[in-house]
């Protein structure tokens, strides 16, 4: 993984921590082969880049590399979301909100609260396409 892909990955994921963001973890062990196994993130450590899961060992901590987040394409928006989405751009932006910094983090927090991939970790292989249902909001 190279650099820059890290740091994406380390920024997306630490803006998701207090959503509840749910990964994929890689994990291979010399003697017992690879492991993969899904689990709620709550810990990032942003000098070593370490990940820390709810139910894994604190002492034992996952690279950035080991993980990939399950994160919902825009295109799969509910009516409803999508509804709540084009208020925050097109309400604001008719009032000239668009341009205050505080409605633009109300429109991320938003983005990350509902686990949209407004990156595009997906397509660049950094993120998993979450499950229908897997984040119930």
């Amino acid at each position: 993984m190279a650099q820059e892909d890290k740091q994406l990955l380390l920024v997306d994921l630490s803006a998701r921590l207090p959503y509840g963001v749910i990964c994929q973890i890689y994990d291979h062990q010399q003697d017992y082969g690879e492991d993969i196994f899904d689990a709620r993130l709550i810990h990032i450590d942003t000098w070593t880049s370490h990940c820390y899961f709810w139910g894994c060992s604190e002492t034992d901590p996952y690279k950035i590399e080991q993980v990939k987040p399950y994160l919902r394409p825009m295109s799969s928006m509910t009516e409803e979301e999508r509804k709540e989405y084009n208020e925050y751009l097109f309400h604001g932006a008719s009032i000239g909100l668009m341009s205050n910094t505080e409605t633009a983090y109300e429109l991320i927090d938003w983005l990350n609260a509902h686990h949209f991939d407004y990156r595009g970790l997906i397509e660049m292989g950094l993120a998993l396409e979450a499950p229908k249902g897997m984040y119930i909001i």
